[in-house]
């Protein structure tokens, strides 16, 4: 992981948005909503199941949030778990982004703070050598999301 902006961009920039930055989508494959499990019923309904990446940064209220559920982190600590049902189900990719297209879509950025390449459409995010870090990369993750909330 390497950060492209330097400490203060990056402080100001989350403290200052108006969001958490969960990443939060709807994949319709396998290893979205194919891993959905009915034991998650009636809590957690299928059409509310999204995937997102691992790495998030919440605001102070969403975090209390969280930290106060029981009633759905339940139905990710059982139901959603590699090899239960035959699926591989992974909680830390579904809990967060479920529970907030749930409680508060409009609350979160639907994406995360760190970029991620999957146009290789494998298991992992593409992993760049030493020979694959240009200047042009640099600056085209740099404005990929750009988004200013100042």
């Amino acid at each position: 992981c390497v950060p492209l902006h330097n400490f203060d961009y990056i402080y100001n920039y989350l403290m200052h948005a108006n969001m958490s930055f969960v990443d939060c989508f709807l994949d319709p494959g396998p290893h979205g909503n194919g891993r959905y499990s009915e034991h998650m019923l009636p809590e957690v309904e299928k059409k509310d199941f999204r995937k997102g990446a691992q790495w998030f940064s919440m605001r102070r209220q969403h975090a209390l949030i969280v930290m106060a559920d029981s009633l759905y982190y339940s139905r990710f600590r059982d139901y959603c778990k590699p090899g239960f049902d035959g699926k591989n189900c992974i909680a830390d990719e579904h809990y967060l982004p479920t529970f907030f297209n749930m409680i508060d879509p409009g609350g979160i950025a639907n994406w995360s703070v760190t970029h991620v390449d999957w146009s290789e459409r494998k298991w992992h995010p593409k992993s760049y050598k030493a020979q694959d870090v240009t200047e042009d990369l640099l600056n085209n993750i740099t404005v990929t999301r750009l988004l200013l909330y100042f």
